[in-house]
């Protein structure tokens, strides 16, 4: 990525993978980025999306229409930083209207050296990648423009997203504590893969005591601090590389320690118990997604950021080397595999985000379910 920092209303083309291109003006920084197209359908919530590590290595194409209404705070943001490669919108907020607004989201995107683009036609976009698939794109804006055929040779020439590991490019490298809101009931070990600051928020609202550690941490390292329970987060890239997230683990099941995993935690998950996984078409992402609990029935709104899912049979119980497994969740819009759950041992996961930043608040149950496995296995 090549960026400078003048010249917002630069010229700027979109190009795809496919050869299709979309013209627009520079928003944020001005420059080149490279990525994976993939489209948001939440219409808030856009900064944190932007710092959510597992958009790492995609440009995200908003399919709302206006973005940016509220600003920026220093309240919001889910990490240190901006994830996303480059940003897409069509019709950028001219000036913030919020009594939190501490600068412009277009002087955030320029002063963090994200290269988006503005005024596209995003409405075309989105439905091309739900026709051909999410894809490798190029925004190129200001002395960055080219011959659209040399611009399309370039994205060509960048990395896939399936095969892709990228966890330990996202994850903190030194382990830290975020303690108990009150009294402390529970002490969990958190395998940070691209974790977002409400969950172990969340976590910590329940009164846990919660150890973040790095993606490479060890079974030593885990069970070293005596946990109640291990969380495994979200994270970007394909769950086929994450080969030593899969052995741990396999660890914490040998063990029957109460398990609990979200969005790449439950593609771990899956691979743990001997499923594969696959890459979807275009993806979940967003914060109005159906899915139904089948444990209970209820349908939840939930906000989803996933290109990969797990490949378990929706019709039956299957058996694992762990004991019996089941899919716990469902998505209703085509049928993708949403959660899992074990019958013999404390563990289960969730293809989507319980802690809800942004989004609603219906799974914020599988918090209170996590801490009640926990309280069964200490009883």
């Amino acid at each position: 990525m090549t960026i400078s920092t003048r010249g917002a209303q630069a010229p700027a083309v979109l190009v795809l993978e496919d050869g299709r291109a979309f013209r627009g003006r520079a928003y944020g920084a001005v420059g080149e980025t490279f990525g994976e197209a993939v489209f948001s359908t939440g219409m808030t919530g856009y900064q944190e999306t932007l710092t959510d590590p597992s958009y790492h290595r995609q440009v995200v194409v908003m399919t709302a229409p206006h973005v940016g209404n509220t600003g920026v705070n220093d309240e919001d943001p889910e990490s240190s930083r901006i994830w996303v490669s480059g940003y897409v919108v069509r019709d950028p907020a001219r000036k913030p209207s919020n009594w939190r607004a501490q600068r412009s989201l277009d002087e955030e995107l320029e002063h963090q050296g994200v290269v988006g683009i503005s005024g596209v036609d995003t409405r075309a976009l989105t439905r091309h990648l739900r026709e051909r698939g999410a894809m490798r794109v190029g925004i190129f804006s200001g002395g960055a423009i080219a011959d659209e055929a040399a611009l399309l040779a370039r994205v060509r020439e960048t990395p896939r997203m399936a095969g892709a590991d990228l966890s330990a490019e996202v994850a903190t490298e030194e382990a830290y504590v975020v303690p108990a809101i009150g009294t402390k009931k529970f002490t969990v070990a958190a395998i940070d893969l691209g974790i977002k600051g409400m969950t172990p928020h969340r976590m910590a609202e329940r009164g846990i005591e919660v150890h973040v550690l790095p993606a490479t941490a060890t079974p030593e390292e885990v069970y070293a601090l005596a946990p109640d329970g291990v969380f495994f987060s979200n994270g970007p890239g394909d769950p086929e590389t994450a080969e030593h997230a899969v052995a741990l683990m396999r660890g914490v099941l040998e063990r029957s320690t109460p398990l609990f995993g979200i969005c790449f935690g439950n593609q771990i998950l899956g691979r743990a118990l001997g499923f594969g996984t696959y890459k979807l078409k275009y993806g979940h992402r967003g914060i109005n997604q159906p899915v139904q609990d089948r444990t209970t029935g209820k349908v939840e709104v939930t906000a989803h950021n996933h290109g990969f899912a797990v490949d378990a049979p929706l019709d039956r119980i299957s058996d694992t080397p762990f004991g019996r497994a089941e899919v716990s969740h469902v998505c209703l819009n085509d049928q993708v595999v949403e959660g899992l759950r074990l019958l013999d041992r404390p563990a289960f996961s969730v293809q989507y985000h319980p802690e809800a930043a942004a989004g609603p608040h219906d799974a914020a149950y599988l918090f209170d379910r996590f801490t009640s496995l926990m309280e069964g296995q200490r009883a």
